[in-house]
């Protein structure tokens, strides 16, 4: 898969839950899409939360055939280890989705933690700007938000790096400009995002932007 410079949908489409690709999750995207050549038949994703490895492992399983274990860190191990077994004896991928790998997803069973280990890993990064922005844009207009470029520009540079500060400030905003019957603004955010606690401190902004 060549270098995108802008987040795409995977696969191409226009749906609303396509998966946006970006470095953030490009090389998950195409380990997935290069089963056939992991050195066994399972393979785990791991991301942070709100971060898309549900919807991802979801077009994984449709384009491969093969199945996923959602949750897997929080799923009986001896599941997992009868699962893996299985994977390879049908020659059917397997993709495991959690949290974390190894070691920080503490595994008991000795057998099956050194299956986990000869897995390949398909890690999803935090997100970069590109897909904070897409990201941004597409919650926004879910909840029918008229969100201007300038907005969305403005909230990439101040968030955290985060799938969950992304839809936490969304959810903010919404509220706000409901309750106080105003359009989205910079001002509006500045003032509803500073009593949340989540803009990241910059250095003073420009006099322009001040309301």
């Amino acid at each position: 898969m060549s270098q995108l410079g802008l987040p795409l949908a995977w696969p191409d489409g226009p749906g609303d839950d396509a998966f946006l690709v970006s470095s953030a999750n490009q090389r998950a995207c195409a380990l997935l899409d290069r089963w056939a050549t992991w050195p066994v038949m399972t393979a785990l994703l791991v991301g942070p939360r709100k971060s898309g490895r549900s919807l991802l492992a979801r077009v994984f399983a449709a384009r491969s055939g093969g199945r996923v274990i959602d949750d897997a860190d929080r799923r009986p191990e001896q599941d997992l280890f009868h699962a893996w077994n299985a994977a390879q004896a049908e020659r059917r991928p397997l993709l495991m989705v959690a949290g974390m790998a190894p070691p920080e997803w503490r595994v008991a069973l000795p057998d099956l933690r050194s299956r986990l280990a000869a897995c390949p890993l398909a890690r999803i990064a935090p997100p970069d700007d590109a897909l904070m922005a897409l990201l941004l844009e597409r919650r926004f207009n879910r909840r029918g938000l008229d969100a201007r470029p300038e907005l969305i520009q403005w909230l990439v540079a101040r968030l955290e790096r985060s799938f969950v500060a992304v839809e936490r400030t969304v959810d903010l905003l919404d509220h706000d400009a409901l309750e106080r019957r105003r359009r989205l603004s910079i001002p509006l955010a500045r003032a509803t995002l500073t009593d949340a606690g989540i803009l990241l401190p910059l250095s003073p902004e420009p006099a322009s932007e001040k309301p």
